[in-house]
Formats: structure tokens, C-alpha cells, sequence
């Protein structure tokens, strides 16, 4: 069965910045576990990060915090364990949390903290893709299934 590396916010683990998950509705989780073994990460925690934590976005190639901490390390660190996941268990492709500064693929939030999208890739996605993953949102998960 082919592996599928998952954002575990998306399995319902309560890790994201407030605290809690951005869960899949049960009846697609379902589906995913039929058809993929899930290897879930979370690239924030994962790079040392608590929970609940100060919210992050890019700016460039930083990820700073809504207080002005460069959290920047914990982030390419919670990056380089996704991509070492990725690797030991063979999967090609993962499904990441949209707009996110470590997951988000394509669209990103753009550093000011004012909810403004811009084009663009969280740490973990960029090298994921880097390394030939193909990546897909939540909002493309019907792809995968």
C-alpha cells in the first residue's frame, strides 16, 4: 500500500499554533486509510515548537512570529524531519495543511499577520517539492481519493 505523508493536524492530533486540529471530516479520513498507509508529521512541532504557540509567517526566506521572534530554525529543523519521513518510508506524495508557513503549497499567508494570501510555499513544502514530492491541500484531497 502506497504511504502518504499527512499534516497531522489534518488527523485530528491538536497541534496546531492554538492548540487545536484542522481534522479531515471522518468519512475522508476513511477513505485515505483504505487506499494510503499515513505517516503523519508535523514539521512545527516536530522542530520544537510548543502547543499552543505564537502564530508564524513567512517573510522571505524567515518565518517570523506575530511577537517579531525569528523562529526561523525550529521551523527548517521540523522541515528536515518531514523530509527525513518522507524518505524512510518511501512516499511520494503528502497532503499538507493549506496556507501554513511550514505546509502551505501554493498559497501562503504574506508576513503581515492580516490574513492577506500570497503565492508561495511554507518551509516544508518547498522542500518537499525540492526533493520531487507531489503535494496536495486539504482542499484537493478528492485527488487522492
Amino acid at each position: 500500500m502506497e504511504r502518504l505523508l499527512i499534516s497531522a493536524c489534518l488527523l485530528g492530533v491538536s497541534c496546531k499554533y492554538s492548540g487545536g486540529s484542522n481534522a479531515l471530516a471522518p468519512k475522508i479520513l476513511a477513505a485515505l486509510r483504505e487506499r494510503f498507509t499515513l505517516v503523519p508529521v508535523c514539521p512545527e512541532t516536530a522542530g520544537g515548537l510548543p502547543v499552543p504557540r505564537t502564530p508564524g509567517e513567512r517573510r522571505g526566506g524567515r518565518v517570523i512570529a506575530r511577537d517579531g521572534e525569528d523562529v526561523t530554525a525550529a521551523f527548517e529543523k521540523g522541515a528536515e524531519t518531514a523530509l527525513g519521513l518522507a524518505r524512510r518510508f518511501g512516499c511520494e506524495r503528502a497532503l499538507l495543511k493549506e496556507n501554513s508557513p511550514s505546509c502551505g503549497s501554493g498559497r501562503i499567508y504574506d508576513g503581515s499577520f492580516s490574513g492577506r494570501l500570497i503565492p508561495g510555499d511554507g518551509l516544508t513544502a518547498e522542500k518537499l517539492k525540492e526533493a520531487g514530492l507531489t503535494l496536495y491541500g486539504e482542499g484537493r484531497v478528492k485527488e487522492l481519493i
